[in-house]
């Protein structure tokens, strides 16, 4: 249930019912017991979201699609780069997006990996979701004025996918850069108890360093903002509000979505700008609470 809109407006476009399941406890990834117990006759897909650029644990989900016959979608939008938390037998730990049997991206302007302008990539292994896909993407047709189902005009432009191409090289540098900016912030906000820092999983590739504020988040947004410093509230409500069907009282989604603020993050950000954000947030968490608990 906490994630952008686009996870959900999929299937509502297709006429189906969106099931939300809350976030799993100190987590805003999904829960997958609440996935087990969630599915019924009816579910036809399991669609983890890969938020923040952390990868949900996929191993128990592919076991629970397997043992129900079900696909698994992943919204990886914000999640290039990123990796697994289970590592095979080799020690390999596979990329978001080929962890399920379908994966969605977004090269959005603002995305670890962004285009100029409006992109995005579905990754599989089947032969026959990919050949499918393929019409879709076309208008339905695999030959010029043959067209074999409706579709859309969905084609990635090819000035965005030279842009794209060029960018792809860096992208394991720039991930190595954000996972050591996430380092630093998680140094410099340690001694900062009165607010919760994220986790440092294996694979995260840090699209946000995101943090919880129990309490009076906004006037702490706002003294950031005085002081400079912009800041971020991805997401501040839940998905059920769009309609759809909820599992559970999505206790864990609610509070994330009242305590979370997301702070500059990027690959260029260099330490004495992170020691700025650390200082804002220290004198603004002072003046909103008197004290740090």
């Amino acid at each position: 249930a906490f994630s952008f809109f686009a996870t959900s407006e999929t299937v509502l476009q297709l006429g189906a019912t969106p099931v939300f399941v809350d976030c799993a406890p100190g987590s805003f990834l999904l829960d997958v017991d609440a996935v087990a117990r969630a599915i019924t006759p009816r579910t036809k897909a399991l669609v983890p979201v890969h938020l923040y650029g952390e990868v949900v644990s996929m191993a128990p989900l592919m076991e629970l699609a397997e043992a129900y016959g079900l696909m698994v979608i992943e919204d990886a939008a914000q999640a290039i780069g990123a990796t697994s938390i289970e590592a095979d037998l080799h020690g390999r730990r596979r990329m978001a997006g080929g962890l399920g049997h379908m994966g969605a991206f977004s090269f959005y302007p603002t995305k670890n990996i962004g285009a100029l302008g409006d992109a995005g990539m579905l990754t599989t292994d089947d032969p026959e979701m990919a050949a499918r896909a393929r019409r879709l993407r076309n208008h339905g047709g695999e030959q010029r004025y043959q067209h074999l189902e409706v579709g859309y005009n969905a084609r990635l432009d090819a000035f965005q996918a030279a842009f794209l191409r060029a960018k792809l090289p860096y992208l394991q540098k720039w991930t190595e850069q954000r996972r050591e900016r996430a380092e630093t912030y998680d140094q410099l906000l340690a001694p900062l108890r009165a607010l919760r820092r994220p986790n440092l999983s294996v694979g995260h590739a840090f699209h946000q360093y995101t943090i919880r504020v129990p309490d009076e988040r906004n006037k702490i947004i706002a003294a950031l903002s005085e002081r400079g410093i912009g800041s971020m509230i991805y997401y501040p409500h839940t998905l059920e509000r769009y309609g759809g069907r909820v599992f559970g009282d999505l206790t864990h989604a609610h509070q994330a979505c009242a305590e979370v603020i997301s702070l500059p993050i990027y690959p260029s950000l260099n330490q004495e700008a992170q020691q700025w954000v650390s200082d804002a947030l220290h004198e603004a968490l002072m003046e909103v609470r008197g004290s740090i608990h």
